[in-house]
């Protein structure tokens, strides 16, 4: 005897027909709603009845009644289309709604930046539709790149030096940094244009022990080196002794500019920009938070919270 053990979209169809027939209470009135002829809809219920094997419903002079076996399919195929509509509604959520964990990896002092596009992309990643756990890891960048490279960070974001060629790149920033010192310095309260290079030169200078581009190598080679820093914050530390002058980036030192304890040194000339990139695997596997992050980063604001 033919089932629909094996339904195909056309067997889904004629179960549709069936439904339709049945709550329009016959062939006839079954036509509008359905868009087809009369005809064409008693063709299908006879398919229907050939695969299923039984008789659905009486149709004649006397009208239209389901048989016993047609009122049991009629239920089924209830079932069966609830069943597809939740199954089509689940799909189309998942391109909603996003699941899963992000460990990124981000090197210090970024969070003051004033256009910064990671917390903008967590803020979109991290909205009630979805369900992503966070995991922020705040190490130096060479500890972050080996997190990436080893596996157990997703995406880092570091500054673009000295990167290997087994991982992928995206810019996000150019970090500009300034000479800067604190009260209390010999030079905090004289004017830009009586400083020379040759005084500059002659000061106790902060060495950074971090990852510089080359534009920052240069700008520290014509200082005198006294003291050394592991990162930002350490750098920051020194300045404010008002005994060093050194380097920082802008959006660092901003807080004790706006105070009044730490200025800039001749900004127009002593500068530099360090670019800061995303950095992932280029042989990572596809994952779906770690995409849309990606997604969220390139097209800010375009996703809605």
């Amino acid at each position: 005897m033919p089932t629909l053990g094996q339904m195909s979209d056309y067997e889904i169809r004629l179960v549709r027909i069936f439904k339709t027939v049945v709550e329009c209470g016959g062939f006839t009135a079954a036509e509008t709603a359905l868009g087809i002829s009369r005809s064409a809809i008693s063709q299908h219920m006879n398919d229907l009845e050939g695969r299923l094997g039984f008789s659905l419903c009486q149709r004649g002079r006397g009208g239209f009644s389901l048989t016993e076996e047609g009122k049991e399919i009629y239920q089924a195929g209830l079932t069966l289309l609830t069943a597809l509509e939740t199954f089509k509604s689940d799909v189309n959520a998942l391109h909603h709604s996003i699941k899963g964990e992000l460990n990124i990896g981000i090197t210090d002092n970024l969070v003051t930046l004033p256009d910064m596009h990671v917390t903008h992309a967590l803020a979109e990643l991290t909205a009630p539709h979805h369900s992503v756990s966070v995991n922020i890891h705040m190490e130096p960048s060479d500890a972050v790149i080996r997190g990436v490279m080893d596996g157990h960070l997703q995406v880092g974001v570091v500054p673009a030096v000295n990167l290997p060629t087994s991982l992928e790149t995206r810019l996000l920033y150019d970090e500009p940094s300034y000479l800067y010192c604190a009260v209390g310095h010999p030079l905090f309260d004289q004017a830009d244009t009586s400083i020379s290079d040759a005084q500059l030169a002659t000061l106790p200078a902060i060495t950074p022990r971090y990852p510089l581009p080359s534009a920052a190598r240069k700008a520290h080679e014509m200082l005198t080196p006294q003291a050394s820093a592991s990162d930002r914050e350490g750098a920051a530390f020194l300045i404010l002794t008002g005994r060093f002058i050194g380097f920082l980036p802008e959006h660092v030192a901003a807080q004790w500019v706006a105070a009044g304890k730490m200025r800039a040194l001749r900004a127009a000339t002593q500068y530099y920009r360090t670019p800061f990139v995303l950095i992932t695997r280029c042989d990572r596997r596809p994952n779906r938070v770690v995409d849309a992050f990606l997604s969220f980063l390139k097209h800010p604001g375009e996703h809605s919270l």
